[in-house]
């Protein structure tokens, strides 16, 4: 086993044992029981709160930014992706050539996203002012690792070593920084699922027409 592959499993195993914790720590911070009667159901109102109540019709801030919400779409679909992949390429499964190079080129839209959406971070004052150093290491290690996920889909081992090693930084980063919102994100989609489909809130009854 390469150095390389050994420092990637070391950092994988570190990020799940740590977002192991987090996820502990979530469980154990859970919301006081809700002593009013339901009005509505929990169920659908997390389902609502994980499919159409992020769509840009109901966000302010989507709809307002459509471009930057595109691109984030595919940036995190790059993401996913990427992380698919590794562990495929790291099985030596092989791709036919033409799939191998329609993956590389999504994967470099998805970079291009990414690239995008940190320079409009750097350039526009609202966005820099709020911005602090941890915004711009996880956009560039997930937008490197996208890079360097699309040279090797495009031209082979050469970049092997490179992709895991990237791959590991990535993983090692997760769990100290803003992209631990991975697990965070469907926790607290879940909690506020939870808690407007039970008053009954979500998802939002249909208009009747006259």
């Amino acid at each position: 086993m390469t150095w390389y592959t050994l420092f990637f499993l070391f950092a994988l195993l570190f990020c799940l044992v740590t977002l192991s914790y987090h996820l502990i720590l979530l469980f154990k911070s859970a919301s006081p029981p809700d002593l009013a009667p339901p009005s509505g159901s929990v169920a659908a109102g997390i389902q609502y709160s994980l499919t159409l109540a992020m769509s840009p019709v109901k966000k302010e801030s989507a709809f307002l930014h459509l471009p930057t919400y595109t691109a984030g779409l595919i940036y995190h679909l790059g993401t996913f992706l990427s992380v698919f992949l590794i562990f495929i390429l790291w099985a030596d499964v092989i791709f036919p050539p033409s799939l191998s190079l329609g993956l590389a080129s999504f994967m470099l839209v998805s970079a291009l996203c990414g690239l995008g959406i940190l320079v409009k971070r750097m350039i526009k004052k609202g966005l820099r002012e709020l911005s602090n150093p941890d915004d711009y290491i996880s956009n560039i290690l997930v937008t490197a690792f996208q890079i360097i996920m699309a040279l090797s889909l495009a031209f082979g081992t050469m970049f092997t070593p490179w992709l895991f090693l990237t791959a590991g930084l990535l993983l090692l980063y997760i769990p100290v920084g803003k992209l631990k919102h991975l697990l965070y994100f469907f926790a607290a989609r879940w909690q506020l699922g939870l808690f407007y489909g039970r008053r009954g809130v979500w998802p939002p009854l249909k208009k009747q027409k006259n």
